[in-house]
């Protein structure tokens, strides 16, 4: 059984490994291989952004009947993959423009940019953020409760978190663990993007689900007095 999905499912394992004499081939053979969907839903294109081959993907859209918003099982379109995948801006400009759709959500109701936001991509969140029409919203919350800020804020990237409050980026609400972005940079022990999201106004008076403020998420009494001492410096009341 295992030979006849090889052969069933050759464009896409062609696709994953950058074979692209081998996709144009099978293309030419049968042009609707390229709508195509594997056992988890994905097309050749999914596969061929997830393995960040920009030849193919650019091969793949100029198919007939091409879909940038077509989702894998999972909910996640081809754009949502690139914007996980490190390096792989290139991929994403093909895909954007071809009109992907910057603020689908797939089925955890994340957006691509909660993905930018964790993987710390200031580059292409910039341009969604600045140069893209429609602009990618930092309003969508997933299924988590969470916002970008949430994610940006866990990684611990100041230039994002920055980024995304400029952009109307909610900076005080609770996740679903009733964990504001604060939270989370403190729990991480990320001290600069705490103080990053404190001069923002972010407020320390939040308790989560558990009854902790932010400041007692502290990994370590280090970056607690970190925290402090740049509030103060900045004079803000914690």
């Amino acid at each position: 059984m295992g030979d006849k999905t090889e052969s069933k499912y050759a464009i896409h394992a062609a696709a994953r490994e950058g074979r692209i004499t081998e996709v144009e081939s099978l293309l030419n053979a049968n042009p609707k291989l390229a709508q195509l969907k594997d056992d988890d839903g994905r097309l050749p294109i999914h596969w061929a952004v997830s393995y960040n081959h920009p030849e193919i993907v650019s091969l793949l859209i100029n198919q007939k009947g091409f879909d940038p918003d077509a989702e894998d099982d999972s909910g996640w379109t081809p754009f949502m993959i690139a914007a996980s995948v490190k390096d792989a801006d290139k991929v994403a400009d093909i895909l954007l423009a071809r009109g992907a759709d910057v603020n689908q959500t797939n089925n955890n109701g994340q957006t691509a940019l909660h993905f930018l936001a964790s993987k710390s991509n200031l580059d292409l969140a910039r341009k969604l953020l600045e140069s893209h029409t429609p602009a990618a919203s930092t309003r969508v919350r997933d299924n988590r409760g969470q916002y970008p800020l949430h994610r940006a804020a866990a990684v611990g990237s100041v230039p994002l978190i920055t980024l995304l409050i400029k952009h109307r980026s909610p900076l005080n609400a609770a996740d679903s663990a009733g964990q504001t972005p604060l939270h989370h940079a403190v729990a991480e022990g990320h001290g600069e993007a705490a103080v990053a999201l404190l001069k923002a106004g972010a407020e320390t008076d939040k308790k989560d689900v558990d009854g902790f403020l932010a400041l007692d998420l502290a990994p370590g009494k280090d970056i607690k007095t970190y925290i402090e001492r740049k509030a103060e410096e900045e004079g803000i009341e914690l």
